[in-house]
């Protein structure tokens, strides 16, 4: 059997009194219903990037996967998520990252489709699935649960499988070959 796919879960927010306290809380108690995960949380609001910029680069080069959960401001991402981003490089190489967004009507898939480039020029594998919450403040109760708890489940759950798919293809790879150009 295989080991537990380390998977990153990344707050894509920074703000105070973020929403994304709430769907994040949502999408690591999925995770964390999957045994193939081991679950390890990265948030830009408990780091400083100058000071923790090494235990944030060792994170995410010992991470398999990961999950990004992102608000839409103003048709893109946060700044925070952009600088998390780019305080790594080879680190991101070859792994999978899929997305949880929420946000207005578009339900932060504007959001999305930016950070899918992004990733891409990091040689991250961004899957196509997605879990979207549009209008999100009126889609989860006040116990933090989406209130189409079966819609939201079910496509999470399609996420989780591919992401794990890809996760133990790319880490297989990764092993048999280190991804070239990746720092050694």
């Amino acid at each position: 059997m295989a080991p537990p796919i380390k998977l990153a879960l990344i707050y894509g927010s920074a703000r105070e009194g973020r929403f994304c306290d709430t769907v994040a809380r949502w999408a690591a108690a999925q995770i964390e219903s999957r045994p193939e995960f081991s679950l390890h949380t990265i948030d830009p609001a408990a780091l400083d990037l100058a000071r923790d910029g090494e235990t944030l680069r060792r994170r995410i080069g010992q991470a398999d996967a990961f999950v990004v959960v992102t608000p839409e401001y103003n048709h893109s991402f946060p700044a925070p998520l952009k600088a998390l981003i780019d305080s790594a490089y080879h680190e991101w190489q070859a792994k999978p990252v899929g997305f949880v967004s929420y946000g207005g009507i578009s339900g932060g898939l504007r959001a999305v489709e930016q950070l899918r480039l992004v990733f891409a020029e990091l040689h991250a594998v961004g899957l196509r699935d997605t879990v979207s919450f549009a209008n999100a403040h009126q889609q989860f109760g006040a116990d933090g649960t989406p209130l189409d708890g079966q819609g939201a489940t079910r496509a999470m759950a399609t996420l989780l499988s591919r992401l794990a798919w890809w996760a133990l293809a790319l880490r297989e790879a990764r092993e048999a070959r280190p991804y070239e150009g990746a720092a050694a």
